[in-house]
């Protein structure tokens, strides 16, 4: 996962950034339903922050496409209007591995000729490798999947370890729950991560997993043991998030979780993927981020801000999570949120 998708540069008179999303016949709402409800729903909670215009796609507009489930929908726009937006979501197609029409090529081509920035979710890096624009890159999609994609296009880095993978102007993410992550990170990008929180907590959801696909890979869903272990987790999570500014160890969040350190340790990397340590690490680094955005305090007020014991350790976890620098970071998103000539 990198960051560097390009920011937008929007003020109230700037035109509105045009979101993509393509429909077939035969597809699996998911996907579609996660962008619509992130880039399509009204945003009254953000006050008078401009947002994204949705378009929904089709090969063929007007026609009654079956989704799985047994519905219909029927998109209002065609190819043409994929090629001329600004992001364009890809969501998973069907079957996997199979042929991409090459009028879809073609619109994807356009596009990011054009500069669009380029998104798949799931299988859909079917279609972006299509183009060839993943040749030479980095990329991901469900695990399931990613053999096959690396058969069909040797020149792609398939890397199924990874929720999504940013190269920015194209962007990919594995398994459909991981199109919620990469959305995310795409208003996070665009946005600053305030604006990003604000929808992960109407999402219900959180704003950054750390932790890869590989946790899911053919792994049994743990259930709440009479113990009440998972309700123990969730306590101590909550406790921990309410404490990132100081010290905190695993014993500490044993203790908060009311068990003893060893089943802690089992339940929680059980439960989250990560282990605890690591898990409190990634939270400071999303702490961090809207103190980076704001321009105010050095970087080592922030590191200290958000409990990291050196500036040094701050700016190792924050390059291995962010892959980029706190100043890289912070120097992209001042020049965003500075105002426009002329505004």
């Amino acid at each position: 996962m990198t960051s560097q998708a390009v920011p937008l540069h929007l003020t109230k008179s700037a035109p509105a950034h045009v979101v993509a999303v393509l429909a077939f016949d035969g597809m699996a709402p998911f996907e579609l339903g996660v962008v619509v409800e992130v880039f399509g729903l009204a945003r009254p909670e953000l006050g008078d922050l401009p947002w994204y215009e949705l378009r929904v796609c089709s090969a063929e507009p007007g026609r009654d496409l079956r989704v799985v489930g047994g519905f219909t929908l029927r998109a209002e726009h065609g190819l043409e209007a994929l090629s001329a937006a600004d992001t364009v979501i890809i969501p998973g197609v069907s079957p996997a591995g199979g042929t991409i029409a090459p009028s879809l090529v073609d619109a994807l081509l356009k596009a990011h000729a054009r500069g669009a920035r380029l998104v798949s979710i799931c299988s859909g890096a079917f279609a972006l490798a299509a183009t060839g624009l993943l040749d030479g890159r980095r990329a991901t999609t469900h695990w399931r999947y990613a053999r096959t994609l690396a058969e069909r296009h040797p020149a792609v880095e398939v890397d199924a370890d990874v929720l999504y993978v940013d190269n920015g102007d194209v962007l990919t993410s594995a398994g459909s729950a991981a199109g919620i992550d990469l959305c995310l990170y795409l208003v996070r990008a665009d946005h600053g991560a305030a604006v990003a929180n604000t929808v992960a907590r109407r999402f219900v959801v959180p704003p950054h997993r750390e932790g890869g696909q590989a946790q899911f890979i053919e792994a049994a869903v743990g259930e709440i043991g009479p113990d009440g272990a998972d309700d123990g987790i969730s306590r101590s999570m909550a406790w921990a998030l309410q404490r990132l500014y100081g010290p905190l160890s695993v014993p500490a969040l044993a203790r908060a979780a009311n068990m003893s350190e060893r089943s802690f340790l089992r339940h929680f990397t059980r439960r989250n993927g990560v282990s605890p340590i690591r898990w409190v690490v990634s939270q400071r680094i999303a702490a961090s981020l809207p103190l980076l955005e704001s321009g105010e305090g050095t970087v080592d007020e922030v590191a200290a801000a958000v409990g990291f014991d050196s500036t040094a350790t701050y700016r190792h976890h924050f390059t291995r999570q962010m892959r980029t620098t706190p100043t890289a970071y912070r120097k992209a998103f001042v020049r965003v949120t500075a105002p426009l000539a002329g505004s």
